[in-house]
């Protein structure tokens, strides 16, 4: 293989990433597609079962990877994966703000600014911690940052008070934080429409609401990890360079909450 194509075919040769929330779902496959264009990996996430099997699949890849089963409620425990990299790795090139809930779906009069506190906290607070902890690493060579926003960080729709206010802010503070760390560390956001991922199965296995989702998207399909994941590697590449501050949608093409929760009129 030439130097030219193996740039090409495995941008990250010799990069080190960390991924947030990668037992599973965007996180996982995140992981994964840059271990396929040639990172290394640091993965976390509650469920270290979950963590090792991402952790197989990477290194039948070829590349390695270290597993922090952790809490990243904790922002403390979050800022450690920095560490982690920097120990088991001797560097940080990629930072993949993955790990996020949509917690706190209520209508608006069982909503409390506690669930809106916390919805920020978890949301917002720990992408921080882990961007904050990183940027020294960052600037010593190329640094990216991808954060995972949310369609209902854009749209409207009921009962997604909390979580779409957080991924708002996720999505706003990549814009801020891109003119904060430019020009060494370019900072990103994808935002993922309806994804098949474990926290979306008992809806999108009920067959009438699947086909509903499926009718509000004009790509008519639900989103699939892997879809996402191939943003994250663009961003996170030399592909995109001369990006940053930019939020990528990846949505099938809804402008729109293809979710509807039920809640009546108050």
């Amino acid at each position: 293989m030439t130097a030219g194509r193996a740039a090409r075919d495995r941008p990250l040769t010799d990069r080190v990433a960390v991924v947030t929330g990668a037992g599973r779902g965007i996180g996982a496959a995140s992981a994964i597609a840059l271990a396929e264009a040639g990172a290394d990996v640091v993965i976390s996430a509650r469920s270290a079962v979950e963590l090792h099997e991402v952790r197989a699949r990477i290194e039948n890849a070829g590349r390695r990877a270290v597993v922090v089963a952790a809490d990243l409620d904790d922002w403390d425990e979050a800022a450690g994966l920095v560490e982690q990299a920097a120990l088991s790795f001797g560097r940080l090139d990629v930072v993949v703000n993955n790990v996020g809930a949509a917690m706190k779906i209520k209508p608006f009069s069982e909503l409390t600014p506690g669930d809106l506190q916390a919805a920020f906290a978890f949301n917002v607070g720990t992408a921080h911690a882990v961007t904050r902890a990183a940027v020294p690493y960052l600037l010593e060579g190329t640094g990216t940052v991808v954060n995972i926003t949310s369609t209902v960080g854009r749209v409207g729709g009921r009962g997604w008070l909390a979580y779409g206010t957080a991924k708002a802010a996720l999505a706003h503070y990549t814009r801020l934080a891109a003119y904060d760390l430019a020009p060494r560390i370019r900072v990103n956001a994808v935002s993922p429409g309806v994804i098949e991922t474990s926290p979306l199965r008992s809806l999108l296995d009920d067959a009438e609401r699947r086909r509903e989702v499926e009718e509000a998207t004009p790509l008519r399909r639900v989103g699939r990890p892997e879809d996402i994941a191939a943003a994250v590697l663009y961003l996170a590449s030399p592909a995109s360079a001369f990006v940053t501050g930019k939020v990528v949608e990846v949505d099938g093409g809804v402008n729109d909450v293809p979710v509807r929760l039920g809640f009546p009129d108050l």
